[in-house]
């Protein structure tokens, strides 16, 4: 919908517009009247060099023969075509000779350099006919030119006196210059007048453009508020600073679209998947109340009933750590972490649970790889990643085994844990082992709470990589996969 220009004005898109365009009809001004006046020194110290040539080519003529030779020199130059002013008067101001009929008072009462043009009448041409032609009123057939030259001429001169008190003038006419300086301003005025039009004109289209893309991106900002957090907003693919900003608002509305789903999903799960110890836990409070029980009775509730507990705080804090995760986790956590050294201390901590299970837990690191991450929260993962592989292996059909490996891959650093159980052949399962509180048929005589996957599966995607889980044949093998260039 097309705005009002009242409202348009309101834009800071338009008046920062109506700014530029006051600024350039500024400097356009004094650009004009820079040039202009540029032009008119220009000519004139070109008009003046002229003069000075001339009345030194008269001294020299003076100097030869006197002032018979320099009038008659004045003479014959006054009658060439285009010719300077000369003009020869008595001591009076009383014209002798040259080809000016009359001055405009006070100028032959100056010596030196006229501090200002003066008007001047050439011969030929009378008072009435300058007259008619200053008012606009020549006779037809009249060229341009010659009606120029029946306008008021002005000049500008040096006096010299003479020896014998006889004054010389010797100027030149500023009709050029002054049509050469209007030719100039007026050229400059058009060119700058239509810059000007034309930055009018594109600006009315490109802003236009310009608020019609806005309105798109607030009416898409209206529906995402209204509720629809599907929506996204409109791109052209133009690449401009508008895509950029519908870029990096579309990829935050998609990460909260993210959060809002996981947010979802973490409430459903906790409502059922939570519900069952909660009352499991209820139930054995009112069964132990309900009749007479010795104080062994109660000391075996209580203790059920706080391992229930601390079970359920597990799993809200596995909770809490995977939403900090997704949501951002602190980036001052960050150090220098060892892998190898990770892998030798989490073996070191299982070994004893790995042999009471009679699992073979082996280690291959042996080369130092040093990554930018969150010791703790690695730590973490690959415990969780171990105790499953030593839980799902016991029940191996060969000598149950568990392999922790690190190794390089290209541009990858591969923490890989593999073991010999029964694994999960469906892909589709492999995939849904990473969601959270989810357990599959097998695992379900297992104790656990289905996170510790989804929190590996956070850790990895806090540092940068992904979390693979691969058939082994027999068995399964979880990849932590962590990209080349967070090494340090």
């Amino acid at each position: 919908m097309a705005l009002p220009l009242p409202a348009i004005m309101k834009t800071t898109a338009a008046r920062l517009s109506a700014l530029y365009l006051l600024l350039f009809a500024l400097c356009a001004t004094l650009l004009v009247f820079y040039m202009t006046s540029l032009s008119v020194r220009m000519l004139t110290t070109q008009t003046q060099e002229t003069i000075n040539d001339e009345v030194l080519s008269l001294a020299r003529a003076y100097q030869r023969g006197g002032l018979p030779t320099m009038v008659r020199v004045v003479e014959q130059r006054s009658r060439q075509p285009g010719a300077n002013l000369y003009l020869l008067a008595d001591a009076n101001g009383q014209i002798l000779t040259g080809n000016v009929q009359s001055l405009e008072p006070g100028v032959l009462e100056i010596e030196g350099w006229t501090t200002r043009p003066f008007y001047y009448r050439r011969y030929g041409e009378s008072e009435a006919e300058r007259q008619r032609a200053e008012n606009g009123e020549t006779e037809n057939g009249q060229t341009e030119a010659q009606r120029a030259e029946l306008r008021r001429h002005d000049a500008l001169a040096m006096v010299l006196r003479l020896p014998n008190q006889m004054i010389l003038l010797v100027g030149r006419d500023l009709g050029e210059p002054q049509r050469f300086r209007d030719v100039v301003s007026r050229s400059l005025m058009l060119a700058l007048g239509m810059m000007g039009l034309g930055g009018i004109v594109i600006w009315f289209f490109v802003g236009r453009a310009a608020l019609k893309r806005i309105d798109g991106i607030s009416a898409a900002s209206r529906r995402i508020m209204g509720g629809d957090l599907s929506g996204r907003l409109p791109t052209t693919g133009a690449g401009d600073e508008f895509d950029r900003l519908s870029e990096n608002l579309n990829a935050m509305l998609a990460r909260i679209d993210t959060l809002n789903e996981g947010l979802k999903q973490v409430s459903d799960n906790i409502a059922h998947d939570l519900k069952t110890p909660l009352t499991r836990i209820r139930n054995r409070a009112e069964a132990t109340l309900a009749g007479k029980h010795k104080t062994a009775d109660y000391r075996e509730a209580l203790d059920a009933t706080i391992a229930e507990s601390d079970q359920l705080i597990k799993t809200f804090n596995a909770i809490l750590m995977i939403s900090r995760l997704e949501a951002g986790y602190s980036a001052e956590s960050m150090s220098s972490v060892d892998l190898a050294e990770a892998v030798r201390d989490v073996v070191e901590l299982y070994e004893p649970l790995a042999e009471d299970s009679g699992v073979a837990l082996e280690a291959e690191a042996a080369q130092s790889v040093t990554i930018s991450g969150n010791r703790e929260l690695i730590g973490q993962a690959l415990s969780n990643i171990v105790d499953n592989a030593i839980k799902y292996s016991a029940d191996a059909t060969e000598e149950p085994r568990v392999r922790v490996r690190l190794q390089r891959e290209g541009a990858e650093i591969r923490l890989s844990v593999t073991d010999n159980g029964h694994g999960i052949p469906d892909e589709q399962d492999r995939a849904r082992a990473t969601e959270r509180f989810v357990r599959l048929e097998k695992s379900r005589s297992q104790p656990g709470s289905g996170l510790g996957l989804s929190l590996a599966k956070a850790v990895m995607k806090f540092h940068g990589g992904r979390l693979d889980l691969l058939p082994a044949d027999p068995g399964l093998s979880v990849v932590m996969v962590f990209p080349e260039k967070d090494r340090s």
